[in-house]
């Protein structure tokens, strides 16, 4: 299996570590050995909205090759969902099983035409963007639908990221995750 974490400049950086974390942890804890990931962008630098810099993997790359495309939010998506090259670069991921989202991450994945038909969310701050995207803005923290999950704000992330390591290797797994993360919530999907 094999995932990309998108980067952009003017994400915000939580929204990419509290899912990349225990994504990762399937590797790393030994529970899943065949998974790979790159962390793609679509500058040689990233700088994050706070204004720490991040290097990517991989550079303007077709992301048609992944199994899980994960986008963080962030401010930068408000000027990101009108840069037609960068949406164009994104929607080589059209082929991508799985496609998520942290936060106004959802924004992206509707410019790019991913959330047509669906249901989704995004930090309450940008419902009323989101709509024009998708069928039905969801207020809730995880809103998985065929092909796409989208989780609401910043500490939606760790959610995400747990609810995808049940997903893809099942709860025991998750849980293992959760305990070693310590990571406490009384109901993680």
């Amino acid at each position: 299996m094999k995932f990309t974490f998108l980067i952009f400049n003017g994400m915000t950086t939580l929204d990419f570590i509290g899912v990349y974390d225990p994504v990762t942890r399937l590797k790393t804890m030994n529970f899943v050995e065949d998974v790979k990931w790159d962390v793609c962008g679509f500058t040689e630098k990233v700088t994050d909205d706070s204004g720490l810099v991040l290097t990517p993997t991989n550079v303007k790359e077709n992301l048609d090759s992944y199994d899980l495309l994960i986008v963080p939010g962030g401010l930068g998506t408000r000027k990101l969902i009108r840069d037609a090259d960068f949406i164009q670069w994104l929607q080589t991921a059209r082929d991508c099983p799985l496609k998520t989202s942290v936060c106004t991450g959802s924004l992206l994945l509707g410019a790019a035409g991913f959330l047509q038909g669906k249901k989704a969310t995004t930090h309450p701050n940008a419902f009323a963007l989101l709509k024009g995207y998708c069928q039905e803005v969801l207020d809730q923290r995880i809103v998985p639908e065929e092909g796409v999950i989208t989780s609401r704000g910043v500490t939606s992330g760790i959610e995400l990221g747990l609810y995808l390591c049940e997903k893809i290797a099942g709860h025991d797994v998750k849980e293992k995750i959760r305990i070693q993360m310590d990571y406490k919530t009384e109901d993680i999907r």
